[in-house]
């Protein structure tokens, strides 16, 4: 059959208006919906929450209106409990557009009969909405929520606003989102609940103030049991199980874990506007030696800090930082794990490596201990003495500052500097050095962190390798960097594990079960900064004790302040002791590293003072404080004349105590075993 053309039939005048009037309308509703859309930003304003690395909970900071707001993650919730809030507060959730006409027709003829509210007809998208804008309860605000509802539902899908709604539930107090509720209550996240937390997490977003378990305990009860009565009634438990839940005592809030402040605030301003945030740390470690560090700070002043890092060996994971002993002490909100202070002694090790390891010098080669300026430099050792003769292995054993200053005059300062910083570890020069590394570098004098020093031991203990240290489960790319060779490291590992133990500790080789550390301690110029740093049984872990404000602690040194600290730490480890390899041979010393310096015996000089000088001296006589006198070279012992007078209070090191009977001129003069002799003219003067 023919079809015939196809005849277009005009709108009448009515239609056309009509069509005019409903294009117009949509139009509106479209720009008012792109002009004024629901504030849903608000949901992501949640408390950030620091884990641990297997995502046990450390610490949790409040929103910016000082509400816990924990992210609620529908794959963390039990789905039972999302099934029984549904059942109750919006049985039609998944099929209607964000209005319930059913159960908004339902409330109104309640209202109307009962001349008050006694049904609610608010969906939980509908509730969502009121939480994002609180509006005073009238018929307005309703007609408010209801536009917002259909906005909402336009733009989320139902589990986002699920989601959005357990994120955002109130309560009670400054409790909002039922994971808040879930750990301040029953102390745990919400993955699994009973049939009384259900009822009781259900009930109390209705009126949370007037139902809190912790002020309330009886009205909370009351509202708990209704729901459980609820449940049975929609089929949902038995009534055998809702009186065993009616038996179940009130809950009262419990503060939430409070573990690495420090270490968690760092992490939060790295990971801005993140719910959870996993870090590197082993919550067990952490909090062991957070007790370790409060332990031990009780004998301390009050004004001093106790600071503690750990590093595993396997993948340089920062497994727990402590900044602080408490923060009920003096500087405890300051970060002493990251604070920039001197290390003292604790760089000697990697001084020794890079000479070991670049053919320079050997553990067995010989360097003089004795008095000696390098340049304008006139370094001492710690207890003020010199031991002649000594090899490299002894002096960095022992901590001897004249032998590592030798050793870094042959490596140079900023060769020494430059391997330091490739390591990633940050170095940082005194201001008052414009550009180069001076001598003083082998005796600490530059800034470190903590955390970088402890990052340098844990490239000797892995071997020789240095790596980026992991703080937090951020992908990245992890270069690792040839430190020292992998004979080089265990070998100054080793020295360091043959190093004198503290007072009342027996080496690992005689105490059965004790971990073999190996140990440096570090203390800096004027007993600010109290160091150990140890590696061992997998682990390389650092110990401040100071104070945050820098000041002197006198007698303070990092053996008898920090080196007990690291010994606990190794020992809460709980790991056995790693084997000692047994040395095969005896590495034979190439003749060239015999001696650091040069086989000739140096010439006899007077360091200080030096000639023509003009000295000060504040007293006279056999009281007087006296003039320190010092010399290098010659053969030992040395003795001192002052206008041919012998000099007493002389030291076998090769130094004396001079005390002037007066101001003037003086002939002084030291004499060798040989009968070598050096003399200086020098000028006394008073202070007058």
């Amino acid at each position: 059959m023919r079809r015939g053309p196809r005849v277009a039939l005009p709108l009448t005048p009515g239609g056309k208006r009509w069509a005019t009037v409903l294009f117009v309308v949509l139009l509106t509703l479209f720009s008012l919906d792109a002009f004024f859309p629901p504030p849903l930003q608000r949901v992501r304003d949640v408390s950030p929450v620091v884990v641990d690395r297997n995502g046990q909970w450390l610490m949790a900071f409040t929103t910016r209106s000082g509400t816990w707001r924990l992210e609620a993650r529908l794959d963390e919730i039990d789905p039972e409990f999302q099934r029984r809030l549904i059942a109750i507060e919006d049985k039609r959730f998944w099929f209607h557009p964000g209005v319930d006409p059913i159960a908004l027709a339902r409330a109104s003829v309640s209202y109307a009969r009962a001349g008050r509210v006694t049904q609610g007809g608010s969906t939980i998208t509908m509730q969502l909405a009121r939480l994002l804008e609180p509006r005073p309860r009238t018929i307005r605000s309703k007609l408010i929520e209801i536009i917002r509802a259909i906005q909402i539902e336009a733009r989320w899908s139902k589990r986002e606003i699920l989601a959005a709604y357990l994120t955002m539930a109130p309560y009670g107090g400054n409790l909002e989102g039922v994971r808040a509720a879930s750990r301040a209550y029953f102390q745990r996240d919400p993955m699994w609940l009973d049939d009384a937390e259900m009822a009781l997490l259900i009930a109390l977003p209705q009126a949370p103030e007037a139902r809190r378990p912790d002020r309330r305990p009886q009205a909370a009860r009351a509202a708990r049991d209704r729901v459980l009565t609820m449940f049975v009634r929609a089929g949902l438990i038995n009534e055998r199980r809702a009186a065993e839940g009616r038996q179940v005592a009130m809950p009262t809030r419990a503060p939430f874990p409070y573990s690495a402040p420090h270490a968690a605030q760092s992490l939060v301003a790295a990971h801005p506007g993140e719910g959870v945030i996993r870090s590197s740390l082993d919550a067990t470690l952490q909090r062991d030696l957070e007790a370790l560090a409060r332990r031990h700070a009780v004998n301390l002043e009050r004004d001093a800090q106790i600071a503690i890092v750990a590093i595993n060996l396997q993948d340089h994971s920062v497994r727990a930082r402590i900044g602080g002993a408490g923060r009920e002490r003096a500087g405890g909100y300051i970060d002493m794990s990251r604070a920039i202070r001197s290390p003292g002694s604790a760089l000697k090790p990697f001084l020794y490596a890079i000479a070991f390891d670049e053919g320079i010098a050997a553990p067995e080669t010989l360097v003089r201990d004795a008095p000696r300026r390098f340049g304008g430099y006139l370094p001492e050792n710690f207890d003020r003495r010199f031991h002649g003769d000594v090899t490299l292995e002894d002096a960095l054993r022992h901590s001897l500052n004249l032998p590592a200053v030798a050793t870094l005059e042959r490596i140079g300062a900023n060769r020494f500097h430059a391997a330091l910083r490739r390591t990633g570890a940050e170095v940082r020069l005194p201001r008052r050095a414009i550009a180069e590394p001076g001598l003083a570098l082998a005796l600490g004098g530059v800034g470190m962190t903590l955390e970088d020093l402890t990052q340098l031991y844990a490239a000797l203990g892995d071997q020789g390798r240095s790596r980026p240290l992991v703080v937090d489960d951020s992908p990245g790319f992890a270069l690792s960097r040839r430190f020292v060779r992998p004979e080089t490291a265990e070998r100054v590992l080793e020295i360091l594990a043959s190093s004198p133990h503290p007072a009342g500790r027996a080496p690992a080789m005689v105490a059965r079960g004790a971990p073999s550390v190996a140990f440096k301690t570090g203390t800096s110029y004027g007993f600010r900064d109290a160091w150990s740093v140890g590696v061992s049984n997998g682990y390389a872990i650092g110990v401040w004790v100071g104070r945050p404000d820098g000041a002197p602690r006198p007698g303070a040194t990092g053996r008898s302040e920090a080196l007990p600290v690291l010994f606990e730490a190794f020992d809460l480890l709980g790991a056995p002791s790693e084997p000692q390899r047994a040395r095969e041979e005896e590495e034979r010393v190439a003749p060239a590293l015999v001696r650091l310096e040069t086989q000739e015996r140096e010439g006899l000089s007077i360091l200080f003072p030096p000639a023509g000088a003009e000295v000060l001296v504040l007293d006279y006589g056999a009281d007087g404080r006296g003039l320190s006198l010092s010399a290098r070279g010659g053969r030992a012992p040395l003795t001192w004349y002052a206008e041919g007078e012998r000099v007493s209070g002389e030291e076998t090191s090769g130094r004396a105590i001079w005390r002037p009977r007066a101001p003037g001129f003086y002939d002084v003069t030291v004499v060798d075993a040989d009968g070598q002799s050096q003399s200086v003219r020098v000028r006394i003067r008073s202070s007058g």
